[in-house]
């Protein structure tokens, strides 16, 4: 029988059901080779020759593929119909051919397909073709440009930047946007504006609200009123004059449909309509395909298969009727930069199956449900509106004001879909009464008295007249938002920056790195980002620019058309990149620091209100503040005036969650003695702070935050409780104190026992699965922890019971998912997965944990241990540890 190979079990099952008993189809859970984490893998000096392994849990995979070509000499390669796909292939190809498994009589072949269907795959199985090496070469020239930059810039940063865990040549580019909207945020400088609205009264008894756009006859533009003073002339204005309908413009207006989904755009709804990260949606979606329900989710293209457009278009007049379907089909063309277009759109398999004809958990169907309505509303007919505008003003043309206002005729595709946006609405999506051309309107008394009650309440200024039917309201400019996961993956489209099958995981890989945070959907960047965007910019700035790597994008496009070699352009790349390399070296850790001290210097030592010198020592008044490294890592301020004085605070102070981001953290009150406490950040998370560091006193009395603790609800009387720890809770019946506190990771009890003679008193700790118990806890409950502790001595105890059994790994072995210290996690076997923040335990399904295991497992592979050496020799051993460490430097590509 010939041997079907394809990436994951999941689709293997799928395409055995359509192919049947002829053929045997085996999966080869996803590459089953990659270059060695270690520096040499890549030799420039030599071609760019690549060093290649199979991975340690991929070899039984391959093994399996060999063992079935013995019983048929042919191999029909059927992996994704993308660059990924192709290297697949190629990969096999290779390692199969090494183990001879693969012979010149053994006919291999390559299929691909857009979905998997019967129809698709019984007809991509009469189609075959040969790997197409154009495509591979692309992903080698890649691969090796990730490789080159992950193991090459990594160790520069390291070295001259302590702390700083890695850099990628994707990655700290969406890093750099992130850190530089974050800077335009802090510079931005609001500006005062006012506004005047009125609520008017038709002869009809209906209201509509209309705002103030010429006063004094002039035409009045957005900073016109720029106090109160003048806004209450304003407001006085229109309260004193009677006002008429000087003019009804009504236009008939058309709202076409999106186009269906590409990756990118796929994303960017799925966040703003379910909150849902990249990588969620991704690994839905990757299910929802190997089912056979969607085409192929990895995709810059919009286009439609003229199959489906006939399909979607029977689908919409047997639903919505004819007046739905245009005349001619919609065609679509993609806008965004470097786009290939090489497939088709994101889409149903089959237009006419509804969300609720498919049979598949709560997600996988929310997720289908938001494809299938975009690509039935793609050829849908345009919807058509009337769009109103309405000038109302007094007698003397001193005073207009303006309704705008629009109504559908025809909702068109607005019957199945409307895209979401990540602006604000447009007020033109209100409706307007009827309104007639010279009537006389009234105020309406007390119309705005709500909105004035509520302004007044809060921090914005309102001034009312007219009996309450005019307002001003007082307004700031606001500075540009922070990108979320989907603006992030916009812009990077936009940019030409990343494909498709990267987005995810480069946004995932800056968050794991700790570079960036996310807050309420919104990205936040860290200091350590900060601290290798700043180094980057300075010293290795053309790798950091966007229209560069954009360049590389559309380089790496030629060589995949055939038009480019490969090896060509990773020489022009490397020549120009080993130099920049060098030139870096030269410059010390203090060149290095000063130079960040100077651009970071309005974040690090912002301005302060008193006008004072911000880079002066708060402790001893006469040295200066500046960054400094520590020798196990990281980076802090520190006084220049060392070892005298002993001042040090985090870099910025920012806490995730709340608004207690400043150099000296968030004041919460003070103590009985009128001392300050203060939340702060640490290297070990957030703390809080009692007094600041003196020379008597060079260490406070710190207390650590418990750990899930929500910081905007952190109270002084909750600081003075966890600065009182360690709490003695009494003595334990053998003799010895119990105490309770909170550690590093997290509450705990810990018993003294005592001992005889010099020998050292035996300490045993049980944790605390409440952090209030720290403050409530009694001597019984106390001493049975401790005693439970005793009886499994282990780190973890008692086995723990799963949060959700999901079954048998192909492998063998069950498949739990489990609460962990750091959070839930997969398990099978020896391989812990953490799960991605976006993701609840309960919603994990099997295929989703048989992903993060692979995962998991190819990343432990890769890490091998380091010999010891003894002698002389010892230092030399740390050098291998140091050059595997490059291998994070690019996860994200």
């Amino acid at each position: 029988m010939p041997v079907v190979v394809v990436e994951s079990p999941a689709k293997a099952k799928t395409i055995n059901k359509y192919l049947g008993k002829d053929f045997t189809v085996l999966a080869s859970y996803g590459h089953v080779r990659d270059l060695p984490p270690k520096d040499g893998s890549v030799d420039p000096d030599n071609g760019f020759e690549m060093t290649w392994e199979v991975a340690s849990q991929s070899q039984k995979h391959v093994r399996a593929i060999a063992d079935a070509l013995k019983d048929d000499d042919k191999l029909i390669l059927a992996t994704d119909p993308d660059r990924e796909g192709e290297a697949i292939s190629w990969h096999l190809t290779e390692a199969l051919t090494k183990r001879r498994a693969i012979k010149k009589s053994t006919a291999v072949e390559r299929v691909v397909f857009n979905a998997i269907t019967k129809s698709a795959v019984t007809e991509a199985m009469k189609n075959p073709r040969q790997v197409d090496m154009e495509l591979v070469e692309a992903y080698l020239a890649r691969r090796a440009l990730d490789y080159l930059v992950g193991f090459k810039l990594s160790p520069v940063l390291w070295r001259r930047l302590p702390g700083a865990k890695s850099a990628g040549r994707v990655q700290s580019v969406a890093l750099r946007l992130i850190v530089e909207r974050e800077m335009e945020i802090e510079a931005f400088r609001p500006r005062e504006y006012w506004s005047v609205r009125a609520v008017l009264e038709t002869p009809r008894s209906q209201s509509f609200e209309a705002r103030l756009t010429v006063l004094g006859g002039k035409k009045l533009d957005r900073y016109d009123l720029e106090t109160a003073e003048a806004a209450e002339l304003a407001v006085t204005a229109v309260a004193s004059r009677d006002l008429k309908v000087l003019s009804v413009e009504a236009k008939p207006a058309t709202r076409n449909p999106s186009p269906p989904f590409m990756t990118s755009t796929l994303q960017q709804e799925a966040s703003r309509k379910f909150s849902w990260g990249a990588r969620q949606t991704m690994q839905v979606a990757q299910r929802l395909y190997e089912a056979g329900y969607i085409t192929y989710m990895r995709t810059d293209g919009i286009d439609m298969a003229p199959e489906a457009v006939t399909g979607a278009r029977e689908a919409i007049t047997a639903r919505y009727g004819t007046n739905y379907v245009p005349e001619k089909p919609r065609l679509y063309k993609n806008k965004a930069k470097n786009a290939q277009e090489a497939h088709e759109c994101i889409r149903p398999t089959e237009m006419n199956r509804g969300p609720d004809e498919i049979d598949v958990e709560a997600d996988q169907r929310k997720l289908y449900d938001l494809i299938w309505k975009r690509s039935i509303a793609s050829q849908m007919a345009s919807a058509k509106l009337e769009r109103t505008t309405v000038d109302v003003g007094s007698t003397d043309g001193e005073v207009v004001l303006r309704a705008t206002g629009q109504v559908v005729t025809f909702d068109g595709f607005l019957k199945v879909y409307e895209e979401g946006r990540d602006d604000a609405e447009d007020e033109d999506s209100k409706r307007l009464p009827q309104i007639m051309e010279g009537e006389a309107l009234k105020r309406l008394a007390d119309g705005l008295a709500a909105d004035h009650k509520k302004l007044s309440e809060g921090d914005t200024k309102a001034i009312l007249a007219g009996e309450g039917a005019v307002l001003g309201q007082q307004h700031f400019t606001q500075p540009p938002p922070r990108y979320t996961e989907a603006t992030l993956v916009k812009r990077m489209e936009e940019l030409g920056i990343g494909r498709p099958s990267t987005y995810a995981s480069i946004v995932t890989t800056i968050q794991d790195r700790d570079y960036v945070r996310k807050d309420k959907n919104r990205l936040i960047p860290q200091d350590k980002g900060r601290l290798v965007t700043a180094f980057l910019e300075n010293f290795f700035r053309r790798y950091v620019s966007y229209d560069f790597t954009a360049k590389l994008e559309e380089d790496l496009d030629h060589v995949s058309a055939g038009d480019a070699d490969w090896q060509e352009l990773l020489d022009r790349f490397w020549r120009d990149f080993h130099a920049a390399l060098d030139e870096a070296m030269e410059h010390s850790i203090t060149d290095v620091l000063e130079k960040i001290n100077e651009v970071l210097e309005p974040h690090l030592f912002p301005p302060k209100e008193d006008g004072s010198d911000p880079r002066l020592c708060p402790n001893c008044g006469i040295g200066r503040l500046s960054m400094k490294t520590a020798r196990s890592g990281g980076a802090f301020i520190g006084c220049s005036n060392y070892p005298e004085c002993r001042y040090t605070r985090p870099l910025a102070g920012e806490l995730e969650g709340g608004d207690v981001a400043g150099p000296d953290g968030k004041l919460l009150g003070q103590d009985e003695h009128g001392t300050p406490v203060t939340l702060r950040a640490g290297r070990f998370g957030p703390y809080v702070q009692l007094g600041e560091p003196t020379e008597e006193v060079p260490k406070p009395k710190r207390a650590s935050v418990p750990k899930g603790q929500e910081l905007e609800n952190v109270t002084l009387e909750m600081a003075l409780d966890w600065l009182q720890l360690p709490r003695f809770i009494g003595d334990h019946p053998e003799g010895g104190p119990i105490e309770a506190n909170i550690g590093r990771f997290g509450p705990y009890v810990m018993h003294t026992a005592p001992t005889e003679g010099k020998e050292k008193p035996k300490k045993i700790y049980a944790n605390l699965s409440d952090p209030e118990e720290v403050l409530t806890i009694g001597l019984n409950r106390a001493v049975d922890l401790i005693e439970q502790k005793k009886l499994n001595p282990g780190r973890r105890g008692q086995a723990a019971e799963p949060l959700k059994a999901l079954g048998d790994h192909p492998d063998g072995g069950p498949v739990n998912v489990m609460k962990g210290r750091y959070g839930p996690y997969v398990k099978w076997e020896k391989v812990n997965a953490t799960l991605p923040k976006d993701v609840k335990p309960e919603d994990v399904t099997m295929e989703q944990a048989l992903a993060l295991i692979e995962e998991k497992a190819g990343a432990k592979a890769k890490k091998k241990p380091t010999k010891k050496k003894t002698g002389p020799k010892k230092a030399a051993a740390k050098k291998p540890a140091a050059k595997k460490k490059a291998a994070t430097g690019e996860a994200a590509e």
